[in-house]
């Protein structure tokens, strides 16, 4: 199998995403990266449940360790009759799958899959740690192939001397539109909002974006209308956790709020990602709410008098007349006519 990951920053290279090997599945701990890196080694599939809720892997990176950790599921399940492995796959397929609410009808297509390949490897006698594991592997690289021609689309609506503001950390989408504008020697600048409260612009997208050289600047959230207004900039992108085909998004919190400035200051916004089938509008999606501890304090350290509270809602619904095209692998489409989509040859994504 050819690699996808070629040219791709740190971050983006497999092994440096999630890896299953010996029983064991490592992560790459992007809450600390790139201060420091370190891996969380998890030896069962609840630990990697419990790393991907915990955000040890943020982005497209579940997806990834959602996989490893079936494979290490079913390496925890060897010696046992072909139904008792079979019944401990898909329960760690469920736990993986949910361990995110947002994003559970995502992963638990990647769990769900990864039982049925442990199935069939049962069946025909062969281990189903490797079939889960090559499976992975090749969903890995069949989303940045995929991702690939999204990121063809998106370069299409900037110039070679573009200022792109990104928000959050769109995983794949960021290495793919970054690795094909290096190739086409466009010298973009690259501003990311911060993205508080775990900072997944400044640490991860800055990160990627300086990796291959771009010319990179990183904002406070609260920056936004300033930057826009002075620091010329052209083109606003995110990708998105859910995008329902009634063309409301959900993308890291904060999202919904650039967007409207985008809109005040006719600067384009562009969504990128595959639509999801199962999500028909806004009433399909749910807003995780995680612990409020984590906007009280950053990294151990608390910023408020302990009678101080917080709320945390991790993503925010951002509505189609906020958003300019919705960037797919087919072609950019209008977010009042994702249905579109769905009628055109789906390739497999997930």
């Amino acid at each position: 199998m050819k690699r996808a990951d070629n040219d791709m920053p740190f971050l983006l290279t497999y092994e440096n995403v999630a890896w299953y090997e010996n029983g064991k599945v490592r992560i790459l701990d992007r809450r600390i990266y790139p201060t420091e890196i370190s891996f969380v080694e998890c030896t069962t599939h609840t630990e990697v449940a419990q790393a991907i809720t915990d955000m040890v892997t943020q982005s497209a990176g579940p997806y990834t360790a959602a996989g490893m950790g079936m494979a290490l599921a079913a390496y925890e399940a060897k010696g046992k009759s072909e139904a008792e492995q079979l019944a401990h796959l898909l329960q760690a397929a469920q736990t993986i799958g949910h361990a995110r609410p947002t994003t559970a009808n995502r992963m638990t297509q990647i769990t769900m899959n990864c039982a049925e390949v442990g199935k069939a490897a049962l069946a025909a006698g062969n281990d189903p740690v490797e079939a889960i594991f090559f499976t992975t592997l090749e969903s890995l690289n069949r989303r940045y192939t995929v991702m690939d021609q999204v990121a063809e689309h998106l370069m299409t609506q900037v110039s070679p001397n573009s200022s792109v503001l990104t928000q959050c950390f769109g995983e794949t989408i960021v290495g793919t539109f970054l690795r094909a504008a290096r190739k086409k020697n466009y010298d973009l600048k690259i501003y990311c909002a911060e993205t508080r409260p775990y900072l997944q612009g400044a640490r991860l997208t800055a990160s990627c974006a300086a990796d291959l050289g771009f010319d990179t600047t990183v904002i406070t959230d609260n920056m936004v209308a300033y930057a826009m207004e002075n620091k010329g900039i052209d083109v606003f992108t995110s990708a998105a956790d859910t995008i329902a085909r009634d063309g409301h998004i959900a993308n890291k919190i904060g999202t919904n709020q650039i967007a409207l400035l985008a809109q005040h200051y006719e600067i384009p916004y562009f969504v990128t990602g595959i639509p999801d089938s199962d999500k028909f509008g806004k009433q399909d999606i749910i807003i995780e709410e995680r612990d409020p501890k984590q906007v009280l304090e950053y990294r151990g350290i608390p910023n408020t008098l302990p009678n101080v509270k917080a709320i945390y809602p991790s993503f925010d619904i951002t509505p189609p007349n906020r958003i300019n095209g919705v960037v797919t692998d087919k072609g950019i489409y209008s977010p009042y006519d994702l249905a579109t989509y769905f009628t055109k040859e789906e390739t497999r994504f997930y």
